[in-house]
Formats: C-alpha cells, structure tokens, sequence
C-alpha cells in the first residue's frame, strides 16, 4: 500500500469517529437538556417502593365491655435482605445473640428441638417436628441427629460448636419459613424494650440490613381468664400460606389465630392491610405517591363475665386443693382436674366455661412445652371437650321422661325401694338406701337408684334416648369453636365396639352410668333446660360484634331455639321441686331458692368422680351450673356453686356487672 491511500484511509476513518462522536454528544445533550426532566421523573418511579400498613387487628371484650385481649404498640426487630451483607447472615445472627443476651431477652425460636443436649425433640410438638422433616426432604423415621445434620449443611454451620449451631439453626430455618426475602423482611424478635433498640441502633455499622419497626403486639389483659375460649396468634404455617395466599390478604410473615375465638373469627379480627407507594431519591423518601388506609379488624364481644369467670376458676382450684390435702384416699384425695359451664337460661350465653389447671395466655409460648408434658393436661378444654359419665344429675332427665311418657302418672306415683332391685334373676343391683314407697321428688332428693332402675326399665332405652337427646345428650354442639357431642348409651354403640346389649345395661343406663356421656357444656344446657321448662337454647360464646372502636355495633347474637319439647310445664315443676329438696343439704337458710342434683360415677379402678347440676333462682331460674371434678371421690361440689351464687347474686357484696372487685385483686 503507497504512503498516498494510507493516508485518504486515515482521514476517513478520522471522519467516522468524528462523525459518530457528533452523534452520540447530541443523544447525550437530548437526554440531559431536552428530555432530561422525563428521565429524571422515571428514574425517580424506578425507585419506588411499596409498603404495607398493617391494619390494627380487633380486640376482644367480655360481656360488658372489659378488656380481654387488647393492641399494644412495641417495637420490633427485623432483618431487611436489601441492605443485608451477602453471606454474612450467620455472623449478623451471632452478634444479635449476644446483645439480646446481654440484655436478658428472647428471640423468636420456633424450631421443634430443644436448646440443651442431648438434642431432642420438643415433647407434644409432633405437627411441627413432621412439618420440619418436610422442609428437608426428611423421612418421618429420621431421628434428631439426622435433621440438626441437615440443618447444619443447608445453613453453613459446620465451624460452629453444637449448641451455636441449634441457636443459628433455629433463627435460619423460621427466616425461611417466614419467607425472608428482598419483598419481605423478617422480624426477628417482638416487643424489644426500647433500651435494646437504641443499643441495636447505635451499633448499626455492625448490623447491616438489621433495624428497628414499630408495631403492635397482643397484650392478654387477664391471660389465665378463659384461655382455651379466647385463643391465641401464632406465625402462618406454609400450608396454612398455601391455602390463604388466594386471598391476597397474607403473607408469610404475617400471624393468624391459632385456636379459639382467634382463630374461628380470624376474618372478622384481622382486618385489610392498607398500601403506601413511596418514591425513594439517594436512600431518602422523596415523596409518598399514593396511600390506602388500613382498615383495622373488628372487636368481639364475647358472653363471657370476665369477673365471674376468675371467680369459678378460683373457686375449681380452691375445691381441688382442699381434696388433694384433707380428703381420704379413693375420696377425693386424688383429684385431678375440674371443669364447670355456667349458662344464661333465657339467652343461651355462655357466662363462664372455666377449667383446672390452667394456663397463660402471656407466657403460653414460653411454658408449651412444660405445659404439653404436664400429666394434668391442663391445655384440655375440659369444659367444651371432656366427656364424662354423668351418674345421678342424669337422674332429673329420667324423672322428665317418665313423667312425660306416663310411666310415673303424677307427683304422687311411687316406686318401692327395698335395697335390692330383684325384677331381674341374674342381676340385681342395689341403691345405697332403703327408701320404701318413694315419689319422684324424694327419689331426687335422697337420688334412690332403685327408682330410677324400675322407671328405666318400664320406659326402655329407645323412649330414654329419645327425651336424652331432646335435653342435648349426645347431639350435636354448634358452637363458634370446637365442642365434642357425647354419646348416649343404646345397642347400636355397644355393637359397634363388639359388646352385647343387654337388660342390665338399660338400668345402669337410667342412673347415668353405662356408656352416656357429656360434656360439661351438655350439662349446663341439660339444666338450662330443665330450668326453661322444656326449651333448651343454643348455647353461644360471642354476644356482639362491634367496629373497633367500639362505637357502632355491626352483629348482635339474637337468642336461639334448639329444641321445644314442648311438654306440660307441671312435669318441670314437679322435678324442679325435687331438686329444691335436694339442695335443703347445702343451702339450707340460702337467701334465694335454688335446685340442684349431685353425682358421683364411677370412672375406672376405686376411683369414682364428681358431678353437679343447679340452677337458680328455682322460682324463677336466672343461671344454670354444671360442674365436674375429675376423681373427686363423690364429694359434693356445692362449695363452688355457693362461690358463684354469691357473686352473681352479689351476695357477697360484689357485683358481677360493676368494677374489678377486691376478690379478684387479692
């Protein structure tokens, strides 16, 4: 190539870089000067960020409006994924450990195996110990060193001694299940007090991607006041995610009722989530771009008398104590647990449905495990859930039945009571007295078996059944939360477990024993039932959902109907009146009339427990009881319905209606 070409090539190509230059600064000075506005605004937009307000969940009241459950504001601590150092998860976790050590607070570890070695698994957490192996593609027979050895290979932990490694293990492992992502932070502690935030705060060159949120938390103003009706909030279970995330309502860091009234009217609590769209300039909010106010969930209130209800739970827990240390043995020395219902007779509300043991609310969390151990199984509903033999209190019922089905023609109709019931040959059993020619009103008051045996076998079981049923034996409870139906005794339920039916099983089934079971739910209403005269109510735990503020009711309960046996009033009176004999042994001189029976089946072994039913005022019946103390060797429980009747009735100077009450601040 000659000197005179390579230099023409030069200039040309000189020329294209020239040229191209000049095209690219007028595309630059286009963007800047003339377009440079609009790109300003869009880069703006394409740093926008959505924020979720989260809506205040409703509260919870009891019949007159006292507190239950209410929304405190606190303080969170959560891990933000868009300003947390790749890799350096397990370091940031370690370094939180220790401040919240140092502080004296806990962290939110939900990882089903304990936190000392040897390792195990957490007792009674068996939903969440198979959840866990699912997540690691596990086996169910894996055993516990297994799952701590996947955990440490998919979280990166083998450089960490073992106890370090369960501590990170557990805070890894709920990130993920709570779905920590760049869309969605993870709160690692709630309700931090403010001394630790300022502390978390000042350190925050150390803590990358970790800060401070404000929030709510749920404060249980009485935790140990109807804990199994009021219920809980817990984190959402991926499966419970899968089945909410239609809704678009949730999302995987979000908490949802778990039992109870919680979890049966979560939709009415947990309210809508608001939105804010914020423009976000060098880090700095810029601008909100638009909003949508959250709105907050709706406060129940429930049947429940918050007053009278620690009352009956105090009054369960002094009767047992009193058993446990001064009873004799197979008498009630041995009592364990103990329930009672107490129900408006007009309405159906439930006031009280209290159990023994208890628990807390507040610390319910903390002590599960302790608590899912506890031989006294004190996380049963005994009172929706416990089914027991209801010996003589089902004895009324039976006066009911044969009164209505003129097997006993009226008042003065009497059976012959010699000790021994002889109709049969070959079983013959026998009442704890010899009563003679008795009425249905003394065979109440001094519960004559034997008069109940005769009655029994002239009605059969089907006609028996038939009435039982009416007064809520073995139907159905349609209650906002679980309840369990009993059963009645009849051939049908001993041929479907193989046994034989036969005529000694109607006589023991006319005294409450064979295999008729209830609730102490089902006897409250039984008596309720009683006590109306034949019209049994649906029972029912909410009275009134209100706005959140209380001020404008949106759902009133209206009073229910579930069965009309529509029966002459005359048959109520007459058995009424018998248990107005009955109660002359424990309240004799009482102020006002009440009607009660008194049970005691017999369970397993020596051990026999104790069963009650009342209601008052008799002439007038305002409240029906039932009670039930688990091995309580027979022993009358009329001094835990005197403790209600007081206090209902204000007979002790308090009002059940009125302010917190002196007893219950002891």
């Amino acid at each position: 190539m000659n000197r005179s070409s390579f230099k023409i090539r030069a200039w040309i190509l000189a020329l294209l870089i020239l040229l191209a230059f000049c095209m690219f600064s007028l595309r630059l000075m286009n963007m800047q000067v003339v377009d440079g506005a609009s790109y300003a605004q869009e880069a703006k937009v394409r740093n926008s960020l959505v924020q979720t307000l989260q809506a205040a969940r409703g509260e919870l009241v009891d019949r007159y409006g006292r507190p239950l459950v209410v929304n405190e504001s606190c303080f969170d601590i959560v891990f933000d994924k868009t300003a947390m150092i790749k890799g350096q998860d397990n370091e940031i976790i370690l370094k939180m450990f220790q401040l919240f050590d140092e502080a004296g607070e806990s962290w939110i570890d939900n990882l089903p195996i304990s936190k000392n070695q040897p390792f195990r698994f957490v007792e009674g957490a068996d939903s969440s110990v198979s959840r866990l192996k699912t997540f690691l593609e596990l086996q169910e027979y894996a055993t516990v060193e297994d799952v701590m050895l996947s955990l440490v290979e998919r979280y990166e932990l083998e450089e960490y001694p073992p106890l370090t490694q369960r501590l990170v293990a557990g805070v890894r492992y709920e990130m993920e299940q709570r779905g920590y992502s760049i869309n969605l932070p993870y709160t690692f502690a709630s309700n931090v007090s403010k001394q630790l935030v300022t502390t978390i705060s000042e350190r925050s060159d150390e803590l990358p991607g970790v800060r401070e949120s404000e929030s709510t938390t749920r404060s249980y103003v009485s935790g140990d006041i109807a804990p199994w009706i009021i219920g809980l909030i817990g984190p959402i279970y991926q499966e419970e995610y899968q089945q909410l995330k239609e809704t678009g309502e949730y999302q995987l860091n979000d908490q949802i009722g778990k039992f109870g009234i919680e979890r049966a009217f979560e939709s009415q609590l947990r309210g809508k989530n608001g939105q804010r769209r914020i423009e976000i300039l060098n880090g700095m909010v810029e601008n909100v771009i638009d909003e949508v106010e959250p709105m907050p969930g709706h406060t129940i209130a429930l049947t429940i008398d918050k007053n009278l209800q620690a009352v009956t739970q105090q009054a369960l827990a002094d009767h047992v104590k009193m058993l446990n240390e001064t009873a004799e043995e197979f008498k009630g020395r041995e009592a364990e647990g103990a329930a009672a219902v107490i129900i408006d007779v007009k309405t159906g509300d439930i006031l009280t449905a209290a159990n023994y043991p208890t628990f807390n609310l507040q610390t319910y969390n903390q002590d599960y495990a302790q608590l899912s151990q506890d031989p006294l199984s004190p996380l049963m509903n005994r009172a929706l859930n416990g089914a027991y033999t209801p010996g003589s209190i089902y004895k009324p019922g039976m006066a009911v039945s044969a009164l209505a089905e003129g097997v006993l023609e009226d008042r003065y109709s009497t059976v012959t009571c010699n000790h021994i019931y002889t109709y049969y040959q070959d079983y013959q059993p026998q009442c704890l007295g010899f009563h003679g020619n008795i009425n249905v009103m003394d065979a109440l008051k001094y519960s004559c078996n034997i008069f109940f045996y005769d009655v029994g076998r002239r009605l059969g079981v089907e006609a028996i059944n038939h009435y039982s049923s009416m007064l809520g034996f073995g139907q159905p409870v349609e209650l906002e939360i679980s309840a369990q139906s009993g059963q009645l005794a009849s051939p049908e339920l001993s041929a479907s477990h193989g046994s034989e039916w036969v005529p000694g099983d109607v006589l023991q089934a006319s005294i409450g024993q064979s295999e008729t079971m209830a609730t102490p739910l089902q006897l409250a209403s039984y008596a309720a039932t009683i006590a109306n005269k034949g019209v049994r109510m649906k029972p029912h735990l909410v009275k009134s959902i209100h706005s959140y503020s209380f001020e404008e009711v949106l759902q009133q309960t209206q009073p229910e109907v579930a069965c009309d046996m529509k029966l002459e009033p005359e048959i109520f009176d007459i058995v009424t009146e018998g248990m107005e004999r009955m109660a002359e042994y424990g309240f004799a001189g009482y102020p006002i009339r009440v009607a009660t029976k008194t049970g005691t089946p017999q369970t397993y072994g020596n051990f026999t427990n104790s069963t009650y039913i009342s209601f008052a005022p008799a002439d007038d019946p305002q409240i029906a009881v039932a009670v039930v103390v688990e091995k309580g060797g027979g022993e009358v429980c009329t001094p835990i319905v005197r403790k209600i009747y007081d206090f209902y009735f204000g007979l002790d100077q308090t009002d059940s209606t009125g302010t917190e009450q002196q007893l219950l601040l002891q």
